[in-house]
């Protein structure tokens, strides 16, 4: 059995694994303290609801109500610690996996684009191929946001949840996503380019990586060692990255067992049908986006989908598609796609292309609306999916970003904040799925670009 072959089946028979494990643990050790914090929550909601009717704050009654919420928080925060304190020793496991994944992730970034920038060497050629980059990006974008937005419409998955509008005072501890667009500058272009490395934010080493990559080739035969030694580095990191992805499985058992236990198994009962129609739609966009790519690539799309489902099961089972990239970069490769596409192309994506998110962002904004009853126009709709495409660019792909991109957009539409609560205990089961579906459509844009410039070869034959 081939090495990538016996790596598919370790990370299933973890994921079969995890889930058992973190069924029994959640039975056995979770589920009382998963009780408390339920009535816990129903108490500060019906303290919530009091408060909201009584005017005068310096009575006896608002006091005492107070002092009862104030317990109630506490005790909900206390079996919160409780719970990750006994899911510790199964989360340090995915930990692991993800720190030494971010630190291959940044300098892998760097290293790659430099050669590859270097290597295209003509700035009108690099112009060319970021053009057609960008116009894959931004078709596949519209599309995820306008698919999840009508497939949202058709489901009605909120239409049967009738909740009644929040006081305006309630809300969750997720931060908003800033929209201005100086934040958004200051994201893409680094001050520091040690900074940037440090933080892993890919957008920033991406602008300094094309920096550098064409400066290299414009100082000619000088810029030759400088190259070599970045090709070589790159070399080095991709070795590191066979050795850190033999700790996957390990990293998915950890990670599926700390969520299943967590959250239990009817969590997927309470929120079926939501869970059902997203998983659905994003099969529909996994048909899209390999019925795209068969249009360039023609039956090599299926091998190509085939040589990557390692990458998307880590990626599925970790809730990240960042720790499928080093993974990924080596598919691409071996499947034939030119060095300096794939080193340009990919981390883009990174930052321009996370389709799973994007589908994400409407159905599950369009959702909470529908849950409170809130009617939004076709006009309404669309204005909200062109703020998601803007503000959602240079999201990370890891876990949760979604959620703060939505929480403020929501704000926007005048959809109770309050409502990202409904979310919070499925947005693990959801991540998982946009964040394989996030890695399909990188590797799918990656391929084509390279096809598009004719610098697709034949693929790497294996042992």
């Amino acid at each position: 059995m081939q090495k990538k072959s016996r790596l598919t089946l370790y990370i299933i028979v973890a994921l079969i694994l995890g889930v058992f494990t973190g069924y029994i643990y959640n039975i056995k050790v979770i589920d009382d303290l998963n009780k408390k914090i339920s009535v816990a929550d129903a108490n500060i909601k019906t303290i919530d609801t009091r408060l909201a009717v009584l005017k005068d704050t310096t009575s006896t009654e608002f006091k005492q109500l107070k002092s009862t919420k104030i317990s109630q928080t506490k005790i909900k925060a206390d079996n919160n610690t409780t719970i990750s304190d006994k899911l510790e020793g199964f989360t340090i496991l995915s930990d692991i996996f993800l720190r030494l994944i971010k630190m291959i992730v940044a300098p892998l970034v760097f290293t790659t684009l430099v050669v590859g920038v270097a290597k295209v060497g003509d700035i009108k050629a690099v112009g060319r191929i970021g053009g057609k980059t960008l116009l894959w990006f931004l078709s596949a974008t519209l599309v995820s946001l306008l698919l999840g937005m009508l497939l949202v419409n058709f489901f009605e998955p909120g239409q049967t949840m009738h909740l009644a509008l929040p006081d305006s005072h309630l809300g969750t501890d997720i931060k908003k996503s800033s929209l201005s667009f100086k934040d958004f500058i200051g994201h893409v272009f680094p001050k520091s380019f040690f900074e940037a490395m440090a933080n892993n934010e890919i957008l920033q080493i991406v602008v300094f990586s094309l920096f550098f990559g064409v400066a290299t080739a414009g100082i000619g035969d000088k810029g030759h060692i400088v190259i070599k030694a970045m090709d070589a580095i790159a070399h080095v990191i991709l070795k590191i990255t066979g050795y850190v992805m033999k700790l996957a499985p390990v990293a998915v058992f950890g990670a599926i067992t700390a969520v299943v236990a967590k959250e239990g198994l009817g969590i997927i009962a309470t929120y079926a049908t939501f869970i059902g129609e997203f998983y659905f739609s994003l099969g529909l966009l996994w048909l899209i986006i390999v019925s795209a790519g068969f249009f360039v690539l023609k039956g090599r799309v299926f091998k190509l989908v085939g040589n990557i489902k390692d990458a998307m099961l880590v990626a599925f089972s970790t809730s990240t598609s960042e720790a499928a990239y080093p993974r990924v970069l080596i598919e691409l490769e071996r499947f034939g796609c030119s060095n300096k596409i794939v080193s340009f192309v990919l981390p883009l994506g990174y930052s321009f292309n996370l389709d799973g998110s994007m589908m994400y962002m409407t159905f599950a904004s369009l959702f909470l609306a529908q849950a409170y009853g809130i009617h939004l126009s076709f006009g309404h709709q669309l204005s909200m999916l062109l703020v998601l495409m803007l503000t959602s660019k240079g999201i990370a792909g890891v876990p949760r970003a979604s959620l703060v991109v939505i929480a403020g957009t929501m704000a926007m539409f005048n959809i109770p904040e309050a409502g990202l609560a409904l979310l919070l205990g499925i947005d693990p089961l959801m991540d998982m799925g946009r964040s394989a579906t996030n890695v399909l459509g990188n590797v799918m844009a990656t391929a084509v670009v390279s096809k598009w410039e004719g610098e697709l070869g034949e693929p790497e034959l294996l042992n």
